[in-house]
């Protein structure tokens, strides 16, 4: 039987050789949530986060189709710990789990060039503006389709102004791009950027992304970045990244991933 682990951190040892922030969440108790097939002796493990779900220790059916009550999302993001877990979610979900790469990022200290990040937020555009995200751009993000992932997965603005941080950038005071934080654990953050279509290709994703950064350093905390595609890497690498390393996950959508 399935079971929400109380004390998260019983499942470090099954997670020990994962270097993924949302799993460092979860075992920390800061978001998000771990589950076991038993607690006193337990053999796997899955910790869930926003779209995220890691899947780890001897390959469970039974771990592998759960889905907590009460979780109303369409969509998930399933990262299996190995090949084994891998061809288990092919098993279960068949032609509706949609194999995919993803890009692990170099988590990486004192690698930021910070003069070359404040030159980039100081060339940005004057038809546009930057400010912190505070409750009012914090409501904003959850209404818009484009914009909810930046704050989405904090319970209200009061976890999110304790817990996260991020950046708008407005035109004509109307949120037009933003850099955040899609979860945090303790000395940092994930980062998430979303730029609302039209306004996508100008550059705001950078500059969005390099006051992000900065704003970050300047709390102590560690702005830490996985990518979904090449051009996310692309940004990353710009920003002062480095690439690390290709995983595998598998997308589902519709009815299955609730």
């Amino acid at each position: 039987m399935i079971q929400l682990l109380q004390i998260p951190s019983l499942a470090e040892t099954i997670f020990r050789d994962w270097k993924e922030t949302m799993i460092w969440s979860c075992l920390q108790g800061v978001m998000g949530s771990i589950y076991m097939d038993e607690e006193e002796h337990p053999k796997s493990a899955m910790a869930l986060l926003g779209d995220f779900c890691f899947l780890a220790g001897e390959p469970s059916r039974e771990l592998a189709e759960f889905r907590p009550k009460g979780r109303n999302k369409d969509f998930l993001i399933i990262v299996p710990e190995n090949e084994a877990w891998a061809a288990l979610i092919e098993a279960c979900y068949g032609q509706r789990a949609k194999r995919t790469i993803r890009y692990a990022i170099q988590k990486e200290k004192d690698v930021f060039n910070q003069e070359q990040l404040e030159r980039a937020v100081q060339a940005l555009s004057p038809e546009y503006t930057l400010e912190l995200i505070n409750e009012k751009l914090y409501q904003q993000c959850l209404i818009q389709n484009w914009s909810r992932d930046l704050v989405a997965n904090y319970e209200s603005y009061e976890q999110y102004r304790k817990l996260g941080i991020g950046v708008a950038a407005l035109r004509n005071g109307i949120m037009v791009s933003g850099a955040s934080s899609y979860s945090s654990y303790q000395g940092g953050i994930e980062i998430e950027i979303d730029t609302k279509k039209e306004f996508r290709r100008q550059g705001l994703a950078y500059v969005c992304g390099a006051k992000l950064i900065l704003a970050c350093l300047e709390r102590g905390w560690y702005p830490s970045w996985d990518a979904q595609n090449l051009w996310s890497v692309a940004l990353a690498e710009k920003l002062g990244y480095h690439f690390d390393s290709e995983y595998p996950v598998y997308e589902i959508s519709g009815d299955e991933a609730v």
